[in-house]
């Protein structure tokens, strides 16, 4: 009998399990093996009036999984975007990419040295008329160039927007309609077409208010008449996903002469611009496919064997062609944001981690809690199966719960990361922070594996209490075999923290060496704004007169010391290569590195910018179109091409032996770092031109690459004390030059570095974001598993207290239990972030993995955060009252 009453003992027939019940309490008996739906339904709601029971503990862990799941969703998001998604066209796994590197955005010659991936219009015409694998075989500008646009008759200035030239068979390859009118057509890509133009529905919303007379009107770009055809739909964005923003206008290759003029690409053989994606036909076998690309390559290359430098010649035999697939477009996001999303994704999966270990910290401190509960059931009948099952319901719940609230956060950290990534916030990228339905499936999987995986355990290990416990009533401590399990996670949450802490840390010194370097010229009081004079249609003999007026416009704007105008300013994000003869030594050959970086300016460039010269002098007002053809080359060159040699004087040329003469070095600049890339290596070989020499060439690829190098694309302002108002007086002076003459953009150098470490600084202040999460998540944690061990043990602390110990040998034993989890966590974290650091070498610029300053920079962070943690359990423990203590034992 049981308090006076019979005790029933039952036998599962399913299996044979047996269970002892009192009848008189009305309580039924459920065999594990018939768990249904509508069990699983009354699991639920009893979970949920648990929970909401312990708002405390429902909020605690709603919000630390919250941020786990937020941050890896976060991340997540971008992945899907980047790496993942295919472009929103017909059918992507048809297309196919003839190329697989990116290039940007010209490359000249008949072979290319890492592999053939971007393409001039002859040998795309070439593939397009003998491959009939291709249904159809589309090519498009790499890239974009910006535009100066316009409506016909409008007296407003030009806005700089961006177009790209296509083939006419651009959208039919890709499967793409016209939201209104019409797209491109085979017709419209034929040389003496009508001009016309297909904007982008994003352009149309944004920039003309979806005005459907849009669709027949008159645009000025460029200064010329086009008609716009058509309007793409919604969500299209063309063939590659970039975050200098994606086409405004799509324009028929054919067109390209017609606004580029004597710079046009569209007829050089040898001048490289193209990307080409096909769209192939069902049952193609794409290695055939590519074994036959690559014949008919070897075919164009050797009709134009006369053509090609001894140095091309001897390379042809190692020229490399792929076929990759075509699906995401031409890659370059991807290429470039590849290596850095991976590194947030685990750094965002560490934060996870230790999200998790606290839920399961705290479902264990709940499970043990409520043992004598549990012994009650288990007492009355209940299997451990049931009560396993019950606790997994309320995990996953929680787990869901956490995912909820994890969406709004990705929401929001997505929304941010996408303002650190897209610098200039006037440039669409059409990536959206609202999560798609692969992220909320990832959600949602990553919300039911949490509340499984880390659920379960506790589960299992509060289902294991003692029956026996539930007739004693006890609530003696069983730290000794039930903390194991807590601490264990706490020293996981311990490594963890210290190895992200640990990559925060180098990510950020690495940014903060890139950005504060010695690049070679001053960026203090300058300012860097750029220009196209393309746009506006001046010719080349109009190039020198327009600098000179802009010049001594600039010049005389209040607080401006200096202006200088240059091709391409320092650090703005390119430059230009060529390959170098130099007089009185033998032609290069394959293999032998004869390349250097070259830009034109105007005179006063150098002493805007603080660079120092070392020997002879800079390009002054001297240097005109009649005066000898010079040039001044900096200390890389010098080392490079005249080694051991008085560099003044020699003489040296581009690209053939005949033109090794061309230019007499003048002047030794001392070196300056030029692009933003590379950051790692030695500072490259360059040289400057004068742009008021011209060089005669005497084939096409030569005329205009010599055409394109006058226009110049940057001015330069020293301008000391930040005068106020400086972009608006320059927008002004210059449009009082001419009302077509815009300013891209505008801003100081100080901001333009930012602008070029923008993926660097992005990845040190979400690798930050993340440590510091896990350091409070990691604090939390092991508060927890302090206090919770201080409440288990409250009758053993009285006891110790009864028999003599003092407050301060009680504080110090929490504290001596709580560091040595954190020093067990530090024992494995500190290798594990040596090891982190070596894995993301690549990222990380003049940084050492090893480095003790930052080791042991973590190390003294987590300690404080694990003192902050362990001090209010430790001082509890000592406020215990030894009698009271043995009154409740």
């Amino acid at each position: 009998m049981f308090s006076g009453h019979y005790i029933w003992s039952l036998k599962c027939r399913k299996c044979g399990a047996v269970y002892e019940l009192a009848p008189q309490t009305g309580l039924r008996i459920q065999c594990a093996s018939q768990y249904t739906g509508v069990n699983m339904l009354a699991d639920l709601k009893f979970a949920w009036r648990q929970l909401l029971k312990s708002p405390g503990f429902t909020l605690t862990a709603v919000l630390t999984l919250a941020l786990g799941i937020g941050a890896t969703t976060a991340i997540f998001t971008l992945v899907n975007a980047v790496l993942l998604k295919s472009l929103p066209v017909t059918k992507p796994e048809e297309l196919y990419r003839i190329g697989d590197k990116v290039h940007c955005c010209m490359w000249g010659g008949y072979t290319q040295w890492e592999e053939f991936s971007i393409f001039n219009y002859e040998l795309y015409r070439h593939f397009r008329d003998n491959t009939p694998a291709f249904a159809d075989l589309a090519a498009f500008q790499e890239g974009a160039s910006g535009m100066g646009v316009r409506r016909a008759g409008s007296q407003q200035p030009a806005e700089d927007q961006r177009g790209q030239f296509v083939s006419g068979n651009y959208f039919r390859t890709f499967g793409i309609g016209a939201w209104a009118g019409r797209v491109l057509a085979d017709s419209d890509d034929r040389e003496g077409a009508p001009p016309v133009a297909v904007m982008s529905y994003h352009v149309w919303q944004s920039k003309y208010g979806s005005d459907p007379s849009v669709v027949g009107a008159t645009l000025q770009i460029n200064s010329k008449p086009f008609t716009v055809v058509g309007i793409t739909p919604p969500g299209f964005f063309g063939a590659e996903l970039n975050t200098f923003g994606i086409p405004d206008f799509w324009i028929p290759l054919s067109s390209e002469p017609y606004l580029r003029g004597a710079s046009s690409l569209l007829k050089g053989p040898n001048l490289n611009w193209l990307d080409i994606i096909g769209r192939v036909r069902p049952g193609t076998d794409s290695k055939m496919l590519e074994a036959q690309l690559k014949l008919e390559l070897r075919e164009w290359q050797t009709s134009h064997l006369a053509d090609m430098g001894p140095q091309e010649k001897e390379f042809l035999p190692k020229q490399v062609l792929h076929l990759t697939a075509g699906g995401a477009g031409v890659t370059s996001m991807r290429q470039q944001y590849h290596d850095s999303l991976m590194l947030l994704f685990i750094a965002a999966g560490c934060v996870l981690l230790i999200a998790c270990a606290n839920l399961a910290n705290l479902l264990l401190a709940r499970g043990m809690a409520s043992r004598q509960q549990t012994s009650v059931r288990l007492a009355l009948g209940a299997s451990r199966m049931r009560m396993v099952q019950k606790a997994l319901v309320e995990s996953v719940l929680l787990g869901i719960m956490g995912g909820t609230a994890g969406l709004l956060i990705a929401y929001a950290g997505t929304s941010m990361i996408l303002r650190l990534v897209v610098v200039n916030q006037a440039m669409h990228v059409p990536i959206e922070a609202s999560p798609s339905l692969p992220v909320l499936l990832f959600a949602l999987g990553v919300s039911l594996v949490t509340g499984i995986c880390f659920g379960v355990a506790p589960a299992w290990v509060s289902s294991h209490a003692d029956p026996l416990d539930a007739m004693r009533g006890t609530s003696r401590s069983v730290a000794g075999s039930t903390s194991l399990p807590q601490k264990g996670l706490v020293v996981t949450q311990a490594a963890l923290s210290v190895v992200l802490v640990s990559a925060a840390a180098m990510l950020t010194h690495s940014l903060s060496n890139m950005k504060h370097g010695n690049f070679g010229f001053e960026t203090k009081d300058r300012y860097i704004a750029w220009i196209d004079p393309m746009q506006t249609g001046y010719k080349e003999n109009q190039l020198e007169n327009l600098f000179e007026r802009m010049q001594e416009k600039l010049r005389r704007i209040p607080g401006v010391r200096s202006a200088g105008i240059i091709q391409w300013a320092p650090m703005s994000g390119d430059n230009w290569n060529t390959s170098i003869r130099i007089e009185g030594k033998p032609e290069p050959h394959e293999g032998d590195n004869y390349q250097a970086n070259d830009v034109r300016m105007m005179p006063g460039f150098f002493d805007t910018v603080g660079s120092r010269m070392i020997m002879g002098r800079p390009i002054t007002e001297e240097d005109t179109a009649s005066s000898r053809q010079v040039a001044v080359i900096n200390e890389a060159f010098a080392k490079k091409f005249f080694k051991g040699e008085n560099p003044l004087g020699k003489h040296f040329g581009e690209a053939e032996m005949k033109h090794a003469g061309d230019y007499e070095v003048v002047g030794v600049a001392a070196d300056a770092r030029y692009v933003p890339w590379n950051m790692e290596k030695p500072i490259e070989a360059m040289y400057f031109r004068p742009e008021t020499q011209s060089i005669q060439w005497d084939t096409p690829s030569g005329i205009n690459g010599e055409t394109r190098s006058h226009y110049l694309g940057n001015i330069v302002l020293w301008a000391p004390g930040n005068p106020p108002g400086l972009e608006m007086q320059v927008r002004r002076a210059l449009t009082e030059i001419d009302p077509n003459l815009t300013v891209g953009d505008m801003k100081s150098y100080d901001e333009a570095l930012d602008v070029d470490f923008a993926q660097q600084g992005l990845i040190a202040k979400l690798t930050s974001l993340f440590g510091g999460l896990a350091l409070v998540l990691a604090a939390i944690g092991l508060y927890g598993v302090t206090a919770y061990t201080v409440e288990r043990r409250t009758n053993e602390i009285g006891i110790r207290m009864a028999l003599g110990a003092d407050r301060l040998s009680v504080v110090k034993m929490v504290l001596r239990g709580a560091f040595l989890q954190v020093g067990i966590g530090l024992a494995i974290g500190i290798p594990a972030a040596i090891g982190a650091g070596h894995a993301m070498a690549s990222q990380l610029f003049y940084v050492k993995p090893w480095n003790p300053v930052i080791l042991a920079t973590a190390t003294l962070l987590l300690a404080l955060a694990a003192l902050l943690a362990a001090v209010v359990p430790s001082q509890r423990a000592a406020s215990v009252e030894p009698m009271e203590a043995l009154r409740n034992e």
